[in-house]
Protein backbone atom coordinates (compact mmCIF):
# COMPACT_ATOMS: atom_id res chain seq x y z
CA UNK A 1 0.00 0.00 0.00
CA UNK A 2 1.01 3.53 -1.06
CA UNK A 3 1.40 6.26 1.54
CA UNK A 4 2.89 8.57 -0.38
CA UNK A 5 3.57 9.86 -3.78
CA UNK A 6 7.33 9.35 -4.90
CA UNK A 7 9.22 11.79 -7.05
CA UNK A 8 12.44 11.43 -8.69
CA UNK A 9 14.62 14.04 -9.61
CA UNK A 10 17.93 13.11 -11.56
CA UNK A 11 21.08 15.54 -12.60
CA UNK A 12 22.78 15.28 -16.15
CA UNK A 13 26.50 16.28 -16.49
CA UNK A 14 28.38 13.40 -15.18
CA UNK A 15 25.22 11.31 -14.55
CA UNK A 16 23.14 10.99 -18.06
CA UNK A 17 26.19 12.22 -19.63
CA UNK A 18 29.75 12.08 -19.78
CA UNK A 19 30.33 9.82 -16.29
CA UNK A 20 33.64 9.49 -14.64
CA UNK A 21 35.45 6.58 -16.26
CA UNK A 22 38.76 5.52 -14.99
CA UNK A 23 39.07 8.50 -12.89
CA UNK A 24 38.76 11.00 -15.14
CA UNK A 25 35.74 12.99 -16.51
CA UNK A 26 35.16 13.89 -19.97
CA UNK A 27 35.29 17.96 -19.87
CA UNK A 28 34.61 18.29 -23.94
CA UNK A 29 31.13 18.84 -23.55
CA UNK A 30 31.50 21.81 -21.51
CA UNK A 31 35.05 23.16 -22.86
CA UNK A 32 33.92 22.46 -26.83
CA UNK A 33 31.59 23.80 -29.15
CA UNK A 34 28.23 22.44 -30.40
CA UNK A 35 29.33 19.45 -32.21
CA UNK A 36 31.90 18.14 -29.66
CA UNK A 37 28.61 18.38 -26.82
CA UNK A 38 26.54 16.64 -29.25
CA UNK A 39 29.17 13.56 -29.39
CA UNK A 40 29.10 13.41 -26.16
CA UNK A 41 27.70 10.13 -24.93
CA UNK A 42 25.14 8.93 -23.00
CA UNK A 43 26.02 7.10 -19.96
CA UNK A 44 26.15 3.10 -20.57
CA UNK A 45 22.60 1.95 -19.65
CA UNK A 46 21.50 5.75 -18.86
CA UNK A 47 18.29 5.80 -21.51
CA UNK A 48 16.91 2.48 -20.69
CA UNK A 49 17.61 2.90 -16.58
CA UNK A 50 16.06 6.24 -16.96
CA UNK A 51 13.09 4.59 -18.98
CA UNK A 52 12.41 2.27 -16.46
CA UNK A 53 12.41 4.38 -13.70
CA UNK A 54 10.26 7.03 -15.35
CA UNK A 55 7.22 3.82 -15.61
CA UNK A 56 8.14 3.19 -12.28
CA UNK A 57 7.86 6.27 -11.00
CA UNK A 58 4.54 6.93 -12.70
CA UNK A 59 6.21 9.71 -15.11
CA UNK A 60 7.26 11.64 -12.20
CA UNK A 61 10.83 12.31 -12.59
CA UNK A 62 12.65 15.48 -13.18
CA UNK A 63 15.79 16.87 -14.52
CA UNK A 64 17.55 19.16 -12.12
CA UNK A 65 20.62 20.55 -13.16
CA UNK A 66 23.44 23.10 -12.23
CA UNK A 67 24.05 25.14 -15.47
CA UNK A 68 25.00 28.60 -16.62
CA UNK A 69 23.31 29.39 -19.87
CA UNK A 70 25.57 28.25 -22.65
CA UNK A 71 26.17 24.61 -20.73
CA UNK A 72 22.04 25.19 -20.37
CA UNK A 73 21.37 25.87 -23.82
CA UNK A 74 24.08 22.82 -25.10
CA UNK A 75 22.53 20.91 -22.56
CA UNK A 76 18.94 21.38 -24.07
CA UNK A 77 20.33 20.60 -27.48
CA UNK A 78 21.78 17.42 -26.35
CA UNK A 79 18.29 15.88 -24.68
CA UNK A 80 16.97 16.73 -28.33
CA UNK A 81 19.48 15.29 -30.31
CA UNK A 82 19.90 12.07 -28.54
CA UNK A 83 16.32 11.64 -28.39
CA UNK A 84 16.20 11.48 -24.81
CA UNK A 85 12.82 12.22 -23.90
CA UNK A 86 11.18 9.78 -26.88
CA UNK A 87 13.91 7.13 -25.53
CA UNK A 88 12.97 8.04 -21.30
CA UNK A 89 9.60 8.85 -21.30
CA UNK A 90 11.09 12.03 -19.27
CA UNK A 91 8.55 14.90 -20.04
CA UNK A 92 10.45 17.89 -21.98
CA UNK A 93 8.56 20.23 -19.53
CA UNK A 94 10.16 18.55 -16.62
CA UNK A 95 13.67 19.77 -16.89
CA UNK A 96 14.81 22.59 -14.50
CA UNK A 97 18.25 24.65 -14.46
CA UNK A 98 19.79 26.80 -11.66
CA UNK A 99 22.62 28.58 -10.93
CA UNK A 100 23.92 27.34 -7.77
CA UNK A 101 24.45 24.37 -6.82
CA UNK A 102 22.44 24.58 -3.55
CA UNK A 103 19.81 25.76 -5.46
CA UNK A 104 18.71 22.38 -6.36
CA UNK A 105 17.16 22.40 -3.29
CA UNK A 106 14.45 24.72 -3.99
CA UNK A 107 13.15 22.96 -7.29
CA UNK A 108 13.31 19.52 -4.77
CA UNK A 109 11.32 21.02 -2.32
CA UNK A 110 8.49 22.87 -4.97
CA UNK A 111 8.26 19.12 -6.95
CA UNK A 112 8.13 17.23 -3.71
CA UNK A 113 11.81 14.66 -4.61
CA UNK A 114 11.85 11.91 -2.73
CA UNK A 115 14.42 10.51 -4.36
CA UNK A 116 17.60 12.28 -5.88
CA UNK A 117 20.37 10.99 -7.97
CA UNK A 118 23.91 13.18 -8.44
CA UNK A 119 27.34 12.58 -8.95
CA UNK A 120 28.34 15.60 -6.26
CA UNK A 121 28.52 14.89 -2.50
CA UNK A 122 27.69 18.93 -2.08
CA UNK A 123 24.47 18.59 -3.78
CA UNK A 124 23.56 15.59 -2.16
CA UNK A 125 24.29 17.45 1.26
CA UNK A 126 22.08 20.59 0.42
CA UNK A 127 19.19 18.09 -0.35
CA UNK A 128 19.70 16.54 3.25
CA UNK A 129 16.59 18.38 5.02
CA UNK A 130 14.25 17.60 1.60
CA UNK A 131 14.64 14.20 -0.28
CA UNK A 132 15.06 10.99 1.42
CA UNK A 133 16.77 9.17 -0.64
CA UNK A 134 19.91 10.45 -1.82
CA UNK A 135 22.17 8.29 -4.15
CA UNK A 136 25.53 9.21 -5.30
CA UNK A 137 26.12 8.41 -8.82
CA UNK A 138 29.30 6.74 -10.55
CA UNK A 139 33.04 6.70 -10.08
CA UNK A 140 34.06 10.18 -8.13
CA UNK A 141 37.27 11.31 -8.77
CA UNK A 142 38.10 11.82 -4.67
CA UNK A 143 38.00 9.40 -1.80
CA UNK A 144 35.10 10.96 0.15
CA UNK A 145 33.79 9.53 3.63
CA UNK A 146 29.69 9.22 2.48
CA UNK A 147 27.25 9.74 4.89
CA UNK A 148 25.17 6.69 6.26
CA UNK A 149 22.48 8.01 4.97
CA UNK A 150 23.45 8.37 1.27
CA UNK A 151 23.46 5.34 -0.97
CA UNK A 152 26.61 4.98 -3.74
CA UNK A 153 25.82 3.47 -7.07
CA UNK A 154 28.66 3.01 -9.63
CA UNK A 155 26.48 2.67 -12.89
CA UNK A 156 22.96 2.85 -14.35
CA UNK A 157 21.62 -0.65 -13.52
CA UNK A 158 23.13 -0.59 -10.35
CA UNK A 159 20.95 2.52 -9.52
CA UNK A 160 17.62 1.33 -11.02
CA UNK A 161 18.28 -1.73 -8.90
CA UNK A 162 18.97 0.12 -5.58
CA UNK A 163 15.89 2.62 -6.02
CA UNK A 164 13.25 -0.54 -6.93
CA UNK A 165 14.76 -2.25 -3.87
CA UNK A 166 14.32 0.92 -1.69
CA UNK A 167 10.85 1.53 -2.95
CA UNK A 168 9.93 -2.11 -2.89
CA UNK A 169 11.24 -1.90 0.71
CA UNK A 170 9.43 1.55 1.64
CA UNK A 171 6.28 0.14 0.49
CA UNK A 172 5.95 1.85 -2.89
CA UNK A 173 6.99 -0.70 -5.45
CA UNK A 174 4.08 -1.57 -7.96
CA UNK A 175 5.35 -4.31 -10.19
CA UNK A 176 5.20 -2.85 -13.94
CA UNK A 177 5.74 -4.44 -17.40
CA UNK A 178 9.03 -2.52 -18.68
Amino acid sequence: MKTQQVNLGIDIGRVIMAPVIGGKSDTSFLSGGINQAMATAPSPGAMQGIATLVNQFGGRVWLVSKAGPNTEHKTRLWLEHHEFYQQTGVKPTHVRFCRQREEKAIHCRELHITHFIDDRLDVLGHLVQCVGKRYLFGEQIKKQILPANITHVLSWPKTVEQILLDLKLDGHYEHRTF
